[in-house]
């Protein structure tokens, strides 16, 4: 039984939809093949309970609210023990299959697939395999999001939500001419001129669900 026990892939869930969650729980619960250590609902969380807990494949969401899939990606890059990352999801903008992609995620799973195309994906990244839909790869660096180093894309995001500069200085525990050098090389990488066009940009490419709302 204990052998048994060793050889199922543990696994790490994060998702903000509690009714997903369960329904993720109850699934995994079901299978032989896996064990479900924790699960979250925010970036931070996940990214604490994998690093008191570590797994070995992470299923993520990819929007969250203050951050998405690709800050637990960036996160994750150059760790030397990092979980191998699903992302499920049920955004359908079709940019972010090559996200996952060229973020160091291992898979990608449509929330419209069936359930046991997650669970077969999961076993399989845990077997060293990468699992994705069709891409062209001649496209994958043609999203400029993906030239952004991670401060970058935090900064892109606080920006997306309407956070000043003084405010992302303090979060980040950085100078306010050193948030004022990243403001600079997005808004040159991305080609855009102002605030306004960031914000438009982040609503465009799902960066943000929403406009940020006026305080």
């Amino acid at each position: 039984m204990a052998r048994e026990k060793k050889q199922r892939v543990r696994v790490g869930l994060a998702d903000k939809n509690p009714l997903i969650q369960a329904a993720l729980k109850q699934l995994l619960s079901e299978d032989k093949r896996f064990d479900l250590l924790h699960a979250a609902s925010d970036c931070a969380s996940f990214l604490d309970n994998i690093a008191r807990q570590p797994v070995d494949v992470g299923v993520i969401g990819w929007i969250f609210g203050p951050c998405d899939g690709r800050y637990i990606l960036d996160h994750l890059f150059d760790e030397k023990q990092a979980p191998r990352i699903v992302v499920y999801t049920g955004d359908e903008n079709q940019t972010v299959p090559t996200q996952v992609m060229t973020h160091g995620g291992a898979a990608f799973v449509s929330k419209s697939e069936q359930p046991a195309v997650l669970l077969d994906t999961i076993a399989a990244v845990s077997a060293g395999r990468m699992v994705f839909p069709y891409i062209d790869v001649r496209t994958l660096y043609d999203n400029p999001l993906t030239t952004l180093t991670r401060r970058e894309l935090e900064v892109l995001s606080d920006l997306a939500s309407g956070r000043t500069n003084k405010q992302i200085a303090r979060d980040l525990g950085v100078s306010l001419n050193t948030v004022k050098f990243h403001v600079r090389n997005i808004l040159d990488k991305l080609h855009l001129h102002n605030r306004a066009q960031v914000v438009a940009y982040a609503l465009r490419t799902r960066l943000v669900d929403s406009p940020p709302e006026a305080e």
